[in-house]
């Protein structure tokens, strides 16, 4: 058990002991992760926040699986379907730029539980639609769910210190993406099932009544999140301010302070060519699959949930990768990890695009998938970085970029071939990896000059180990002489 360093008496702390290391020179700030661990505050944050991201996409994408059906009952054409999905995910571009700015305020706990609760209510309603319009405006505000990635990079990063931050934060990201691989198959290959049969092979009665399910689901999942969690190491905002130990935060200027600076835009087209890619093919995969290979609506669900299950490590992996070349070569190693991450994408998009084989096709998007969440990753590697006072704003630009890159991806595949819309996503992403030249950050080293004002770990053991070791006796005999000079001037 940690033990809270001594400071001021006075001075607030909703906690005597944590059950983790923590960096008292950080805000308190835990220096490893356990993932065992439902302590809190830290790794109780940890996990309400992976859940409540992953709860979100459980129910902004139940739908992706159902589409076929859904397009078939409703007599929809190609451009209807795809314009429910690009409402569905540009919905959310506000409320991301809302919900930076309200997580500097207000904390994280407060807004992830809200939008859950709220955004469950739609997702109940699916069996009331009967238009495209109807579909497209549920598909809106089912879409505030993915708010929630904003609160979760937040509240990770007001958590842990910066040594661990980036893991920290591609793990919670990645395993609530996963929500979106989950619910392609549990939605579409194991609930819909189990509902025809409920309704004696009626598909249409399915689809209308399976939501019902992950939206009680995540309703209640909000209620728990308010209840057990906390705002950051030392409590929630509300007791901080009240006590005195956090001072009134304006969301105005934190929005200003993120908005004005060029890095934040730079990762949020960069953003939108990795995140964006992944809502894309939430949407897409399923129906790629059916129209291309001539799979089933339970085959195809299932064959499009592998791109989401890669989450359960990739986006990790990206972050883990950036903090390590981070500890070795600062700020140019989280760049050049970023950067590589982003070609590998766009190259992977390209191949997937000409491949005809069914087994191949699913191998080769098992790796584009690897890359895309590693890029998500790594990016998140590099948010906290830019303005650390403005992390919320920052996080919500920049999380708004993915949503932007899914619009705009989506319309491509809206009034596109397959094979011509992959192409254009393929090169927009091998154009994005260019940019990261570009990104400077205040006293850090860019990817190809500067240095960074902190010695890295890694360079500081180096250096210690060429400084030069004193000779001992020669110290002692220096010593000795000290010792008997006032003695010989007295006599």
């Amino acid at each position: 058990m940690s033990e809270i360093q001594d400071g001021a008496p006075e001075e607030y702390n909703a906690f005597s002991s944590y059950a983790i290391a923590v960096d008292p020179d950080q805000d308190d700030k835990a220096k490893e992760i356990k993932l065992c661990s439902f302590a809190r505050p830290h790794m109780r944050a940890f996990h309400c926040s992976w859940w409540g991201f992953f709860c979100a996409f459980f129910i902004w994408f139940a739908i992706a699986p159902l589409l076929g059906e859904i397009r078939t009952d409703l007599n929809l054409s190609k451009q209807q379907v795809w314009t429910s999905s690009i409402v569905g995910v540009g919905g959310t571009i506000f409320m991301r730029f809302v919900l930076g700015p309200a997580c500097d305020k207000f904390g994280a706990r407060i807004p992830m539980a809200a939008i859950l609760c709220m955004a469950s209510i739609p997702t109940a309603c699916l069996g009331f639609v009967n238009t495209a319009l109807g579909l497209s405006m549920l598909r809106l505000f089912i879409g505030i769910a993915g708010g929630t990635f904003v609160m979760c990079q937040f509240w990770t990063s007001r958590m842990f210190c910066k040594e661990v931050v980036g893991t920290a934060n591609a793990m919670v990201a990645g395993w609530g993406n996963l929500g979106g691989g989950v619910t392609q198959l549990v939605v579409g290959s194991m609930l819909f099932p189990l509902f025809k049969v409920i309704y004696d092979g009626d598909s249409e009665k399915a689809w209308r009544t399976v939501c019902v399910v992950p939206a009680v689901v995540v309703f209640f999942t909000g209620i728990m999140i308010y209840l057990i969690s906390d705002d950051c190491p030392k409590g929630n905002y509300a007791d901080l301010k009240k006590h005195g130990v956090m001072a009134e935060i304006s969301a105005a200027a934190s929005f200003r302070d993120g908005a004005l600076n060029l890095n934040t835009w730079i990762l949020f087209v960069q953003y939108a060519c990795c995140f964006g890619v992944e809502l894309t093919m939430n949407n897409a995969a399923a129906l790629y699959f059916i129209d291309q290979f001539d799979q089933s609506t339970e085959q195809a669900a299932a064959i499009a949930s592998i791109f989401g299950w890669m989450n359960l490590f990739a986006r990790g992996l990206g972050g883990y990768l950036s903090d390590k070349w981070n500890a070795y070569c600062g700020m140019r190693g989280r760049l050049w990890a970023h950067t590589l991450l982003l070609l590998g994408e766009g190259v992977m998009v390209l191949i997937f695009a000409n491949t005809k084989s069914m087994g191949l096709a699913i191998g080769i998007m098992v790796i584009f998938s690897l890359f895309v969440q590693g890029a998500e990753g790594s990016s998140f590697g590099i948010v906290p970085y830019i303005n650390p006072a403005a992390t919320g704003s920052i996080s919500g630009i920049v999380g708004a970029g993915g949503n932007v890159g899914a619009v705009c991806f989506g319309l491509g595949f809206r009034n596109l071939d397959y094979k011509s819309a992959f192409y254009i996503m393929g090169f927009s992403i091998l154009g994005s990896a260019a940019m990261s030249a570009l990104i400077f950050i205040k006293g850090s080293s860019g990817l190809l000059c500067g240095k960074d004002d902190i010695v890295t770990p890694a360079a500081s053991k180096i250096e210690t180990l060429s400084v030069p070791v004193p000779d001992v006796e020669k110290v002692e005999e220096a010593a000795a002489a000290a010792e008997e000079e006032p003695t010989t001037s007295n006599k």
